[in-house]
């Protein structure tokens, strides 16, 4: 299962908000870890005032806070702020996405947390890490798309720069810091000691280029937009049929052969203006159109069928309503249902890996602001009915 026990008794002090970080701590929730998610008073994460929405809600909140237990407190108020001091030697794990420098003037540097706790591992995830001549600027997805430079590769042939779809920044900054945050566990069983985990957004977007690097690096030809098309081998593209778009990826010569083959003129095969890849890259624009008035003339399903028989690998351009209805979406189990207090079940969508022999994990829940409070208080710092109904009185949660 995707969604298991696997890091079970692992508890994560989670003190971070809208993205990155939330996105992190949710992988780390999916493996069964116990994530406290640390909330600002009758505001919350700036996530739960994202939309889109449902019935005032936030969706997107809800997909990025599966498994986590919400307690409220103020860190700026003193009383506040002694309840997290109190949280961490009862935790494995804290992760922290603000700017560099916040967490040290709330008292929480990773010196200080690491002297109450010297197991912990401490993950600091920001925009351009803790050490950087840029690590004062915000940082949101977008600025990081566009200084990392996936913008200069994403868009049509000749057009201008354009970011990706998603916040792929903020995701794979997530993915990277759980995976730091895994290791650094790992790490942990073998010495004994913790460590600090930096995860910069710039660094995440920049080291998954490895094609656009690959030629940066090695010949200094600086990639541009190049759209559908790999930016290397031809014809890697997409291309219209009467009932919606497919792709092709013909990245050999006997693929590229056997797609002749099915077009109905396998004397192109050997044509000079194709016959290798860079013949065909040089002559992309006669090798499309002739591509593109043979796939024009079919239906998309019954064409990809064909293609896939003929070992040329090719698929169908979904959009997300065809992937989430998909059988393989359903024979995966990549969408679940969650538990709300508000609307009782509400669709999530689990970190993907599967693990063997993993016993599966209760069913996920998205909290409410302040849900957990009183239960984290009352169980880890033994705090009384008393006790924190003083707390809550005094503003300190």
């Amino acid at each position: 299962m995707a969604h298991t026990e696997i890091l079970r008794g692992i508890r994560i002090l989670d003190l971070t908000r809208v993205m990155s970080g939330p996105y992190c701590t949710s992988m780390l929730a999916d493996l069964g870890a116990e994530v406290i998610k640390i909330e600002m008073p009758g505001f919350g994460d700036e996530a739960r005032h994202f939309g889109p929405y449902k019935d005032d809600e936030s969706t997107y909140f809800m997909m990025l806070n599966r498994y986590k237990k919400s307690v409220t407190v103020d860190m700026k108020n003193e009383e506040g702020r002694k309840i997290v001091e109190a949280l961490v030697p009862k935790c494995d794990v804290i992760v922290e996405n603000f700017r560099p420098g916040v967490m040290h003037r709330l008292g929480l540097g990773e010196d200080a947390v690491r002297a109450m706790n010297p197991s912990m591992i401490y993950a600091s995830i920001s925009g351009f890490g803790q050490e950087s001549p840029l690590q004062n600027w915000p940082a949101f997805d977008l600025v990081i798309q566009a200084m990392g430079g996936l913008m200069s590769l994403t868009g049509p042939k000749g057009g201008p720069a354009t970011a990706v779809g998603e916040s792929m920044a903020d995701v794979c900054t997530g993915m990277f810091g759980a995976f730091g945050i895994v290791a650094a566990l790992f790490d942990r069983e073998r010495t004994g000691k913790g460590r600090v985990v930096d995860v910069a957004m710039l660094d995440s977007i920049m080291a998954m280029q490895l094609t656009g690097l690959s030629r940066q690096l090695y010949s200094g030809d600086t990639p541009k937009p190049a759209g559908n098309r790999h930016p290397v081998t031809y014809p890697v593209d997409s291309f219209p049929t009467q009932t919606g778009d497919i792709v092709l990826v013909c990245f050999s010569q006997p693929s590229f052969a056997a797609l002749c083959t099915m077009m109905g003129q396998p004397e192109l095969a050997d044509d000079p203006r194709f016959a290798t890849n860079s013949d065909r890259n040089q002559n992309e624009d006669e090798l499309r159109r002739l591509i593109t008035e043979w796939t024009a003339r079919q239906e998309q399903e019954p064409l990809v069928a064909r293609l896939q028989e003929a070992g040329i690998p090719a698929g169908p351009v979904w959009n997300l309503e065809q992937l989430t209805t998909s059988d393989h979406v359903a024979e995966r189990d990549l969408v679940v249902q969650g538990a709300h207090e508000k609307f009782g079940t509400v669709p999530l969508v689990p970190q993907p890996v599967r693990f063997s022999g993993a016993a599966c994990a209760p069913v996920p829940f998205v909290p409410t602001l302040g849900q957990h409070t009183d239960e984290v208080l009352g169980d880890l710092l033994d705090m009384s009915e008393d006790d924190i109904a003083k707390l809550r009185k005094r503003k300190a949660i």
